[in-house]
């Protein structure tokens, strides 16, 4: 699940056009906690997940690899 999260992550942040340092800032957590998920070097917790699911309009689902569908 890692590998899948890690590279969701980066695909909606850049479909949105969003920073690291943005995407960080709206969850309330660090850049470098953010570059984590995205390095497949930590998992979020959920409410962190789902702070950034909301970011970028897509599912838990979604991001986790459980379905290919966004929403």
């Amino acid at each position: 699940m890692r590998e899948i999260l890690s590279e969701r992550l980066r695909l909606c942040r850049q479909d949105k056009g969003y920073t690291q340092v943005q995407v960080a800032i709206y969850c309330d957590i660090t850049e470098k906690a953010y570059q984590n998920y995205e390095l497949k070097m930590r998992e979020p917790k959920l409410e962190i997940l789902i702070r950034i699911a909301d970011l970028f309009d897509v599912s838990l689902d979604y991001l986790t690899g459980r379905t290919d569908v966004k929403k």
